[in-house]
């Protein structure tokens, strides 16, 4: 029997740091892959991000909360497709420069909320770089065959709806960078930590979804693209968090083009927005997620527009974030 100091070094790290996040169907990560069966009656959706130091985090950033960022980041792809999270695998490049101790707090966020969100590690690859820390996690989810919902799909007359709050993310980066002040600690922590709306109920409500990830403005315009749309956004609707408001208006133009909110954009038909306006909140198993209806899509070929308070379009230097 070969004894834990006899490993390869690679694979003492994997089972030092990354053992105990897997679950069945990885096998004890002693095998070249993963062996995973869907739930009966359901189908895969599968999604990847990757996150770079010094582009998706900061080099002091808690390591706790940069491993739940990762898994967060990827879970709110699946809920804005309204799939459930099963498994996931990770692939990172490690720099000489982090030690043992990083690792393991790093696991601890990977592990916390794993267990939170319902869903264990499957498998993954460990490299080295010489270059910043290097991270991409690959997560699959199940649906209920043919209920995924796309980015397609909006009509004319559908509304669009936002939930959370926006603006939260970019105004974080600008705290933690010495730009902004912010007293209560909120907007570092939504940067640090979004929150992913798993469990949100979109099925038969929503005819197009996706998150906000690189931009409220930018994103509209790929639901509105790909349903062959355009929509018109009331930026005065668009919902901020008391902490964002108290930076003032000279920073609404990172509130609707800075990225990293995570929170779910969606189309919702005319015969049922009714009763989502009197609600005002959506249920899920993590809580009560408030929405807001921020926009309408229109006949049109995938532009989109925001309006200020007097009704007249608002201009901005860009719309979004872009990774190229």
């Amino acid at each position: 029997m070969t004894a834990l100091t006899d490993l390869p070094q690679e694979f003492s790290f994997i089972h030092r740091h990354f053992a105990k996040l897997a679950g069945p169907a990885a096998l004890g990560l002693k095998d070249d892959a993963a062996v995973f069966t869907p739930p009966a009656g359901r189908e895969l959706v599968i999604a990847a991000d990757a996150m770079v130091e010094n582009v998706h985090f900061l080099p002091n950033d808690p390591p706790e909360t940069i491993g739940r960022k990762l898994l967060r980041c990827n879970l709110s792809d699946l809920a804005a497709m309204g799939a459930t999270p099963e498994g996931w695998l990770l692939t990172l490049a490690r720099p000489p420069g982090l030690d043992d101790s990083w690792f393991a707090a790093f696991c601890s966020g990977l592990n916390a909320d794993q267990t939170r969100f319902g869903l264990s590690l499957l498998g993954g690859d460990t490299t080295s770089t010489r270059g910043p820390l290097v991270l991409s996690l690959t997560i699959l989810g199940s649906v209920p065959c043919g209920q995924a919902i796309q980015r397609k799909g909006a009509q004319a007359g559908d509304g669009l709806w936002v939930t959370g709050t926006i603006g939260d993310g970019a105004l974080g980066l600008r705290v933690l960078q010495g730009q902004l002040k912010d007293p209560s600690g909120y907007l570092a922590s939504r940067y640090r930590l979004p929150q992913p709306r798993v469990g949100l109920p979109l099925y038969g409500l929503a005819s197009a979804a996706m998150d906000v990830s690189d931009g409220l403005l930018q994103d509209a315009g790929h639901l509105a693209r790909e349903s062959g749309l355009d929509v018109t956004i009331t930026a005065a609707t668009v919902p901020l968090s008391e902490a964002a408001t108290a930076c003032g208006p000279h920073w609404r133009e990172i509130c609707l083009t800075g990225g990293d909110d995570y929170e779910i954009l969606f189309a919702v038909p005319p015969s049922h927005e009714a009763d989502l306006q009197q609600a005002g909140a959506l249920e899920t198993p993590h809580g009560r997620v408030a929405v807001t209806r921020i926009g309408q899509f229109h006949e049109g070929n995938g532009e989109v527009r925001a309006l200020g308070h007097d009704g007249c379009p608002l201009f901005f230097a860009k719309g979004g974030w872009s990774h190229l």
